[in-house]
């Protein structure tokens, strides 16, 4: 939202600076004495706000660096001047209470979501409301601010959006919260908004201590208000503190929906811990203390159903993060593949060489202290004078026992043609089981070429065999639905110049019977089944399949040419073969796969020769024709 600047005497807002700052201390003594946060970032100029990304309020916070960030200029037009204290205890009240970190930010956001059906994007700005009650209440009762007068002075500015039915109900909450006189701060209200107030009221109480188990149950609560009203969107957007809060900052634990999170977000009314019916008392009673609900502790942990990645860039663009769809399902794989993934590895390989003494030379100041040989540099001088008596030991190397190990890079091919899902928009097993791989694979010093194909030209691949994982998660969730038809030039392009001498290599294919077309001719006329024997000739690493298809496939194998190709490429020419009956079973799978070729014990290669074609020979006995490249 667009706002004209405020032109205040210069003069007016430094002398203003000087005083908030010297009253940063109290604001953190209204929370306790122990309260430890960075001096506040008071903007004097409009230039001072848009470096530190204040726009449509005349505060905000950022979780990632525990930043609290003002306009003063907005301040003086808002006549809050005198309410240094105040504004600055709220401020910190975002980083000590509500939304606190990150991973609770998040949290509520996405329990809040399921109680604004229609308006999900409403969301931030209902947290933003529901986070100010619960620091206003326990300001106002607990330190003794004058909450109420901010408010006031709000409301005298912007008597036209002050009508608004969401800002009418937020402000009767507050009066039944502070027992102020009714209309003192929101006016006239109907015997509708009135009732959702007590709600809204009891609501704060109760959940005040569990508040994400009363985000749902709060958004419901507006829901109604926030269909009707026009009126209140300007005057909220002065209070949006948190629109930023997760900038800069990196959310974690949203790719699964917590348990209770979607059953939560429930009207008020319906609330037994709220409607009276939980502890026998009568639901007009008005709100005096702080009441415990009685409820499964929140902290508790268990698995719950996965969200689907659309949702989860969703959730983290209202928490604030400005990202891409392909950039959040980036995150999105990686955090859903981490505990699936092999240990890191903890003991140390075998060494390819032992270290050998050579003798003794001058240790000079400035060499590294662990260098220094205190015994030899005694025996040779009783008096140590450092750079002159001192002396260091001299190691070279001599021929180990045990041989050279190295991790299996690995080349992975995953489908992504019409038949299968957007990694984007909806889960993509395909997707996470070549996370889980690859990452496993990196782990281990491994380096992965990603391939993500659909037709010939319709392909993406990381530049070679990298140890980006971002780059290599780039690839695999990327889209293309088209065709089927497997790049065969690609596998070709990397194993056909690969010297004798390099890495040892696994291919990794992710498909289904479109996979057969690996077996075709490329743009250059070579036969992709002499292709694929080079290149497992070449990686020497062996190479797997992993497909989805029927069960009796290989009964099917002289009737259908695909599954004929597939049982072919296994018999002939030593292709592992997996089938998996649903694309789920991708997940075990790729477990499986990443303890079986990097687990402990596996993380380096041994002499993995694959079943291949006699030299000169396509597999029939047939002189095989040398690859054009």
């Amino acid at each position: 939202m667009k706002r004209k600047p405020h032109r205040f005497d210069p003069q007016q807002l430094e002398a203003l600076r000087l005083r908030w700052e010297e009253q940063w201390p109290a604001a953190l003594e209204a929370w306790s004495r122990f309260t430890r946060l960075s001096p506040p970032r008071l903007c004097v100029t409009p230039d001072e706000e848009r470096r530190e990304g204040l726009a449509g309020s005349f505060a905000m916070i950022r979780l990632a660096d525990q930043a609290v960030v003002v306009s003063l200029a907005e301040v003086m037009a808002s006549d809050v001047s005198d309410l240094g204290v105040e504004i600055l205890a709220h401020e910190i009240g975002h980083h000590v209470l509500a939304p606190a970190n990150l991973t609770d930010h998040g949290r509520m956001l996405s329990r809040m979501r399921w109680g604004l059906p229609t308006l999900e994007h409403q969301a931030p700005m209902v947290a933003n409301l529901y986070t100010d009650l619960l620091i206003n209440d326990r300001l106002q009762r607990s330190a003794g601010l004058r909450m109420d007068e901010v408010y006031r002075r709000i409301r005298k500015q912007q008597e036209g959006s002050a009508d608004g039915a969401v800002w009418k109900l937020y402000m009767r909450i507050y009066e039944i919260l502070w027992r102020l006189e009714r209309g003192s701060l929101a006016g006239t209200v109907d015997d509708r908004s009135d009732g959702d107030a007590w709600l809204g009221a009891r609501l704060i109480r109760v959940y005040s201590r569990d508040w994400l188990q009363g985000s749902g149950r709060f958004a419901a609560l507006l829901l109604p208000h926030l269909l009707e009203d026009k009126k209140s969107q300007e005057l909220l957007a002065k209070f949006f503190d948190t629109k930023g809060a997760a900038v800069g900052g990196e959310i974690t634990g949203l790719t699964e929906m917590e348990p209770g999170e979607k059953e939560g977000a429930i009207h008020p009314a319906l609330d037994p811990e709220l409607n009276g019916e939980s502890m026998g008392a009568d639901a007009d009673t008005e709100v005096a203390g702080d009441v415990l609900p009685t409820m499964v502790p929140a902290n508790q942990q268990a698995r719950g159903q996965a969200r689907q990645p659309f949702e989860y860039g969703e959730i983290l663009r209202a928490a604030g993060v400005p990202i891409s769809d392909h950039d959040a399902a980036v995150r999105y794989y990686r955090e859903q593949a981490l505990p699936h993934l092999i240990p890191f590895p903890t003991r140390e390989l075998p060494r390819s060489s032992d270290p050998l003494p050579e003798g003794l030379e001058p240790w000079a100041l400035g060499d590294p202290m662990d260098a220094l040989d205190w015994m030899q540099s005694v025996l040779i001088s009783p008096k140590v004078i450092p750079g002159v008596t001192t002396v260091q030991r001299i190691w070279g190397e001599s021929e180990g026992v045990e041989p050279r190990k190295e991790p299996l890079d690995l080349d992975i091919y995953v489908d992504s043609s019409g038949s299968m899902a957007n990694p984007q928009m909806l889960i993509s097993y395909p997707a996470l089981a070549g996370a889980i791989i690859c990452l496993s694979a990196l782990r281990t010093g491994a380096r992965v070429q990603a391939t993500l194909w659909s037709w010939k030209q319709q392909y993406t691949t990381t530049p070679g065999f990298v140890r980006d994982e971002v780059s290599i998660l780039r690839v695999l969730t990327g889209y293309f639905g088209g065709g089927t038809a497997f790049p065969i030039h690609q596998l070709r392009d990397t194993f056909g110049p690969r010297p004798p001498d390099a890495r040892p290599a696994h291919i990794l294919i992710i498909s289904d019977d479109g996979v057969d077309t690996l077996f075709q001719q490329d743009e250059k006329g070579n036969s992709g089944w002499d292709v694929s024997a080079m290149a497992l000739e070449k990686a020497r690493g062996g190479g797997t399949m992993v497909l989805n298809l029927a069960q009796n496939w290989e009964q099917h194998a002289g009737t259908y040419a695909s599954f004929a190709a597939i049982k072919r490429a296994r018999d002939e020419q030593g292709w592992n073969v997996h089938r998996v009956a649903t694309w789920e079973d991708l997940v075990a799978f790729a477990r499986a796969f990443s303890r079986q070729h990097y687990g402990r014990g596996q993380q380096v290669t041994r002499s993995v020769k694959p079943r291949t074609f006699t030299s000169g020979t396509a597999g029939h006995g047939a002189p095989r024709p040398p690859i054009q490249l």
